[in-house]
């Protein structure tokens, strides 16, 4: 298979790969969808904004940033698929980008669903945001509108030219594989009254918390894939953690799970390899990873084995019929958030940047709320798999969840698509406290409306 080199990258002389190699001939029977992959490139320029713009800017690149979907058609209007190397893509910027795919597909925002994989080093793409904290004009960037502009030109041409090459679909298939020692959970330090006490993060150097338990996680992870006769076309794999080894350092990278699916992708050049983050707003690899340079090779080569292991339990069967199912939240936001007081924040040149940048966001979400737009959540059925698409940090809870509503039904949970409430807890995690808590902008009852669309969605 070949070895992860000391910068990351995994060199291998494979050719072909695990989905390609089956035995036999599978027959090219029409299930009538087609599928189209797409990529284009969304490294941010240098000088550019990072997480909010509270860490260093982009001044360098240690790998591309992607953003990779497929466009599938023949269950009606066309369905499109995207997740994306950034941190988040919020509120306008969100609709935004699901309507470019919508104008280029001709289809409806509502048939297009936009995850993001989480990593740091990137944009967290929040037009509106960006405007508030652009009328204070002494503020570092959060998303430039001009370049969000040309990475939506980039989407439309790629799907446009995607659309002509479209092969048929005849068969799906789905796996999973293991993934040892990268998920942990975050909230693990607690008091005896239960309240979290300090918090595990995406790296930990402290060997105290480093030894707690690992917690509750989702240690599967989960593989989707698509063929056209005896060829796999596409190949989507979820696991829940955050995706940072490191970051802070204004290097743009695909960090662990981008190099573990580059790696995949060259293995596997006709496969077009996707990675999306599912529910892992409580979920980071504190406990495995101390931060050092390192460790993203290491934890990248064990969401790659994870990838192989699911790759070697893939089970193929013909596709059925594609069902797509929208359910709109529109959930309260937390009590104590107040426009005016937000306002006066983002103003007070006395406060630090974090202080002042990320009011703008909680602002741009009570104002998302006052204009009534909703959260779009989705899933694509097909025939025993069930694909759901979550916003925001949802905590792992919800994924576990879901799996529960769909009685025994494979499912494959990706969230960070419409980033606007940031982070998702479950209603028992409120009374708990710690940094989850504070930034989630929702109400307790984002609970409930989001349960209550999983429910009509995998039900």
């Amino acid at each position: 298979m070949g070895q992860f080199s000391r910068r990351g990258f995994l060199q291998s002389s494979a050719v072909g790969g695990l989905l390609t190699a089956i035995p036999g001939a599978i027959p090219a029977v029409s299930s009538g969808l087609s599928i189209a992959p797409f990529r284009f490139d969304v490294t941010a320029p240098n000088g550019h904004g990072c997480c909010g713009g509270w860490i260093k800017p982009i001044e360098a690149v240690d790998d591309s940033q992607e953003a990779i979907g497929y466009v599938l058609l023949g269950a009606g209007a066309p369905i499109v698929v995207c997740a994306v190397d950034w941190t988040g893509i919020l509120n306008s910027a969100h609709v935004a980008w699901r309507t470019a795919m919508a104008e280029a597909a001709g289809t409806t925002p509502e048939r297009c669903a936009v995850q993001c994989v989480h990593q740091h080093n990137a944009p967290f793409a929040c037009l509106d945001a960006q405007k508030l904290v652009d009328a204070q004009g002494d503020l570092p960037n959060i998303m430039l509108p001009d370049f969000f502009a040309q990475c939506l030109d980039r989407l439309r041409k790629a799907i446009a030219e995607a659309i002509p090459q479209a092969v048929p679909v005849t068969h799906v298939g789905h796996g999973r594989g293991r993934v040892e020692q990268v998920a942990s959970n975050r909230r693990i330090n607690r008091g005896p009254d239960g309240r979290i006490v300090g918090m595990r993060g995406s790296a930990c150097a402290d060997p105290k918390l480093r030894e707690l338990t690992e917690g509750l996680i989702d240690p599967d992870l989960r593989t989707v894939a698509f063929y056209s006769g005896d060829r796999a076309v596409v190949c989507c794999h979820y696991y829940a953690v955050h995706p940072m080894s490191y970051y802070g350092d204004g290097r743009a990278s695909s960090d662990f799970p981008g190099l573990a699916r580059k790696q995949r992708q060259a293995e596997e050049p006709a496969v077009t390899h996707i990675y999306f983050t599912g529910c892992a707003g409580n979920i980071a690899a504190g406990k495995y990873n101390d931060g050092s340079k390192p460790m993203r090779a290491v934890l990248a080569r064990r969401i790659y084995d994870g990838m192989v292991a699911a790759a070697k339990d893939l089970r193929r069967e013909p596709a059925g019929e594609a069902i797509w199912k929208t359910a709109d939240v529109l959930p309260a936001p937390r009590a104590d958030l107040n426009a005016e007081t937000l306002a006066a924040m983002i103003s007070d040149r006395s406060r630090a940047v974090v202080g002042r940048n990320r009011p703008a966001f909680e602002l741009s979400w009570l104002q998302r709320l006052e204009q009534k737009i909703p959260i779009v959540l989705s899933s694509l059925q097909l025939n025993d798999i069930c694909v759901l698409h979550l916003p925001g940090e949802s905590f792992l809870e919800y994924q576990l969840r879901a799996q529960q509503l769909a009685g025994g039904r494979f499912v494959a949970t990706a969230a960070y698509g419409d980033g606007g409430p940031w982070y998702i807890p479950v209603k028992e995690e409120y009374p708990a406290g710690g940094y989850e808590v504070s930034v989630a902008f929702c109400s307790p009852e984002v609970d409930d409306d989001l349960t209550g669309g999983m429910r009509g969605l995998l039900q």
